[in-house]
């Protein structure tokens, strides 16, 4: 039987100093390390597919795209390629403080495809700059009446869960007032963002944990968000509706 070799590990600083870092037109930092499953190309465009203003919130924050973030207890490594034996304590991305600056580390082979790579870096981007620079009051209001019109669905499980705690009487209801602004604004960037970037089927976002936002509401998310942070030069915006099979 073949001998396997396991996978090499480095720890998050080891992989800072190894790893040069480069800084886009937008001024996002990234960096990759390790056998990644994107080409520098597909690396840099969707790193430049974020607008300037929400960039602009991810000073001193830096994204490193490695094969596995691997979480044991309170420590992380980093695997330099794929390994079966370290995938049951993979994450998908681990926020750390090293020095002055914050790294985010992104595992790039535990999804394996660009759709899903992608959609985790534009949310932690998203929730970065929703952090940062809290909601747009104008998303605020739209969303606020597609909740008074009871619109289904949401597009996160945390904005399910918030959902529900704002539709009753509990005493911390305007607290996750406002979270839910938050999150519901976070998780609308992120979406807006891979639709640069990719040709996105709505449908691919759905989870089983909670019911998908009827399309037409996303929507009207993502065109608010769209007029509040225009797409940057080389990528387009839009949405097509796509009518399904009648059945025979």
């Amino acid at each position: 039987m073949p001998h396997t070799i396991q996978a090499t590990t480095h720890t998050p600083a080891e992989v800072l100093r190894l790893s040069p870092v480069q800084q886009v037109t937008n001024g996002i930092c990234y960096a990759a390390s390790g056998e990644v499953n994107l080409s520098s190309g597909e690396m840099q465009r969707m790193v430049d597919a974020v607008p300037t203003a929400i960039a602009a919130a991810m000073t001193r924050k830096a994204f490193y795209f490695v094969p596995l973030v691997v979480a044991d207890g309170d420590q992380t490594m980093i695997a330099d390629r794929y390994d079966v034996q370290l995938s049951d304590r993979t994450v998908c991305h681990r926020n750390l403080t090293l020095g002055d600056a914050q790294c985010v580390f992104i595992s790039t082979r535990l999804m394996d495809d660009r759709f899903s790579v992608a959609f985790e870096f534009y949310i932690n981007v998203a929730h970065a700059f929703a952090d940062h620079a809290g909601f747009s009051q104008v998303f605020a209001d739209l969303v606020s009446k597609q909740v008074a019109d009871r619109v289904k669905g949401e597009t996160s499980l945390d904005a399910h869960e918030l959902r529900k705690i704002i539709s009753s009487p509990a005493p911390d209801a305007e607290k996750a007032r406002q979270e839910y602004f938050e999150t519901t604004f976070a998780d609308a960037i992120a979406i807006y963002l891979l639709s640069l970037f990719l040709d996105v089927d709505y449908y691919e976002l759905r989870e089983r944990d909670y019911p998908l936002l009827s399309p037409p509401a996303m929507a009207e998310r993502l065109r608010k968000v769209a007029e509040l942070f225009p797409a940057p030069r080389g990528f387009e915006f839009n949405i097509f509706y796509k009518r399904r099979p009648e059945p025979r």
